[in-house]
């Protein structure tokens, strides 16, 4: 049994990942140079500058940019936004990441999973949904690049053919790319919203990946028409966002430090990455697995009478952890019972390796 439990769980930067130092001395000094107007309360949109340099990036004005107290309450209140707009159903992909589902379920919506590939979500599959029922859906939530759970990434053919839909059912479509930067090989396609031009695709992502996720600051680039009502409805969640993390993230990347970091991560994660494909070929060639360009996450498929929640359990008191595959799948799915989430993102190769036998052997 290992010192300390393994976790293949847990979807984080490692902490030898984050750049704490160079946070820290960017935090004291835009403290120092913006004093009390830094810790008051503010424009619910967030740090001026952050949201310029994200503007800059994608192309937009900066008033289509929102901050948000991490990704994942910027979805929150999407979804909220998105469902009063136009209640009813919400697509997403099978699987999917499993905290918008629960958060989907909670609002009361009508989750319809729509079938992926090793190429990502199948547009025929979208189409036929669509064509399916008389009332058109809230909105398609996508995690088009090394998406979480699976770690697929989505062609750049389907990303063509998803827009094309989209405009011509006027299928608004939430576009959440975390993990997008953090690719090891290949070349970057283009996103949804710089197909479609963020009429209909609202784009998300986050620094939680990237720099450090404490700093909780996720951002969503939104179109015209709905991102004062976004910025209001934020508002009226928490009032004003933490200044000092936002302010803190744009000095780093006003001292240039934001590239170097990323190279940095991308080479310790491709490392993890490849340390969990030859692990997976060594201990377990009865399985078949995802095999991603970058990301965060490998998709695991056991041999079909493996139940990866019971082997969850046998694992955790091995001191080994993943996330079981059911729980990417709406509630009451029979999907997933085979499969599970391996995050190669908290490890040392070392460990991994480690891991991954630990889990051949429990399996058998």
């Amino acid at each position: 049994m290992p010192e300390s439990p393994i976790s293949f769980a847990r979807g984080a930067p490692a902490p030898e990942l984050i750049p704490a130092a160079e946070l820290a001395e960017c935090a004291y000094a835009v403290a120092q140079r913006e004093g009390a107007r830094l810790f008051s309360y503010g424009p619910g949109a967030g740090y001026g500058p952050l949201r310029e340099w994200i503007a800059a990036r994608h192309d937009v004005e900066a008033e289509r940019v929102v901050l948000t107290v991490g990704g994942l309450l910027g979805f929150v209140i999407f979804a909220a936004e998105a469902l009063r707009r136009r209640p009813g159903r919400v697509l997403v992909e099978a699987p999917s990441y499993d905290r918008p589902l629960k958060i989907l379920a909670r609002e009361g919506a009508e989750i319809v999973a729509l079938p992926m590939d090793d190429e990502g979500l199948d547009p025929d599959a979208l189409e036929a949904e669509l064509g399916r029922a008389s009332e058109a859906p809230s909105f398609l939530y996508t995690i088009p690049t090394f998406q979480n759970p699976s770690g697929r990434t989505l062609s750049s053919d389907r990303r063509r053919r998803l827009v094309e839909i989209a405009r011509a059912h006027g299928l608004p479509v939430l576009e959440d790319d975390p993990y997008g930067l953090v690719r090891f090989e290949g070349e970057s396609p283009p996103t949804l919203h710089e197909l479609e031009g963020g009429e209909l695709v609202t784009y998300t992502s986050s620094f939680s990946k990237t720099v450090a996720p404490g700093l909780r600051t996720g951002y969503f680039v939104l179109p015209g028409v709905t991102a004062r009502s976004f910025e209001e409805r934020a508002v009226s969640m928490y009032i004003s966002p933490p200044f000092l993390a936002q302010a803190t993230i744009a000095e780093f990347v006003e001292r240039g430090r934001f590239e170097p970091n990323l190279e940095r991560v991308r080479a310790e994660l491709g490392a993890r990455r490849d340390a969990m494909l030859g692990a997976l070929e060594h201990e377990l060639p009865e399985a078949s697995w995802s095999r991603p360009d970058g990301g965060y996450f490998i998709w695991l498929d056991l041999p079909h009478e493996v139940d990866t929640s019971a082997l969850a359990g046998r694992a955790e008191q091995a001191a080994v952890t993943f996330v079981a595959g059911r729980d990417f799948f709406p509630e009451g799915s029979a999907l997933g019972r085979a499969s599970a989430r391996l995050a190669f993102s908290y490890e040392t190769p070392e460990r991994i390796a480690e891991g991954i036998g630990l889990l051949s052997g429990l399996m058998r």
